[in-house]
């Protein structure tokens, strides 16, 4: 997706969303609609049930995330949220159910066939996860290493990666020189090497200040309108949240990316939130949709009780 081509929706005076949108936007959207590969979805999870002993972590979880789609994964402790990527990776299998990446059933796949799977997908940890021993260009590079990519094409695809997280110039630096968000950017340009579609962020602002955990967003906002990115973004942080509905990427004329915020004329299509509690989905929707509902346990969360 361009930067011009973020999917928003137009509203008119009274608040309402309408079809009607940008001339670009309605282009993409016309065009992605043409597109039958988008139908298909990112992720899909079908009934998926995991218990650990008589613990139920997941039960029946049913959700997609579309393409170029940002799903944020709410909930408290224990709820869940991390079991469900853990499960696209294959580190754990589901007790029934079905689990499908890019349409591909996954679910009874072997550890070697989920090597292939997990190719496709960008994996962003909590604490950035750097090999204290090896420089940022050799920990990004890491993957391309591994791979036998020429030096040449290797530098290349690092200095793009650090210049999207906008670290080119800690390229020689060593993990214990960073400051906690630096280590955790540099681990988001690891993982996004070789242009993964699909990423996944799993409490990836955990521990750092608010300026930090605003950065990490943009970043996923950056993937999300500008790259098209599918994300399943874990979180138990409401900023996080607000921040990821509120705001989308473009380029300005001068070729710099700059945010937005949804306002009174644009909204936001592309971002979901969904909330777990007990491995159960307790609300499905719209951040908007999130803050009006009456459930007391839902308000409790949002305003921190």
């Amino acid at each position: 997706m361009s930067s011009a081509e973020v999917e928003v929706r137009e509203r008119d005076p009274q608040g309402e969303v309408h079809g009607g949108v940008s001339e670009a936007a309605a282009e993409s959207t016309f065009h992605e609609v043409d597109d039958r590969e988008r139908i298909i979805p990112a992720i899909e999870f079908r009934d998926v049930t995991l218990a650990f002993d008589d613990l139920v972590v997941l039960d029946s979880l049913n959700f997609k995330v579309q393409r170029g789609e940002t799903k944020i994964i709410l909930g408290g402790s224990g709820g869940g949220k991390s079991t469900t990527i853990k499960l696209i990776l294959g580190l754990l299998k589901p007790d029934s159910g079905r689990i499908l990446v890019d349409g591909e059933d996954i679910t009874d796949y072997t550890e070697a066939q989920m090597m292939s799977v997990r190719k496709k997908i960008g994996m962003i940890f909590q604490e950035g996860a750097l090999f204290d021993s090896l420089s940022v260009y050799d920990n990004v590079a890491y993957r391309l290493h591994e791979q036998g990519v020429p030096e040449e094409e290797v530098e290349q695809e690092v200095r793009r990666m650090l210049r999207f997280v906008n670290l080119e110039d800690a390229i020689d630096k060593m993990p214990i020189e960073l400051s906690g968000g630096m280590r955790r950017r540099v681990g988001i340009a690891r993982a996004l090497v070789g242009g993964p579609k699909i990423v996944m962020f799993d409490e990836p602002t955990a521990g750092l200040d608010p300026p930090t955990a605003r950065t990490i967003c943009e970043l996923a906002i950056k993937l999300r309108d500008l790259e098209d990115v599918s994300s399943i973004f874990v979180t138990h942080e409401m900023n996080n949240v607000k921040y990821l509905t509120s705001e989308y990427a473009v380029v300005d004329d001068h070729g710099e990316i700059v945010f937005e915020e949804e306002g009174s004329r644009l909204c936001l299509i592309n971002t979901k939130v969904l909330m777990l509690r007990g491995g159960k989905i307790i609300f499905e929707g719209t951040d908007e949709s999130l803050h009006k509902t009456e459930d007391a346990y839902i308000q409790r969360f949002i305003h921190g009780h």
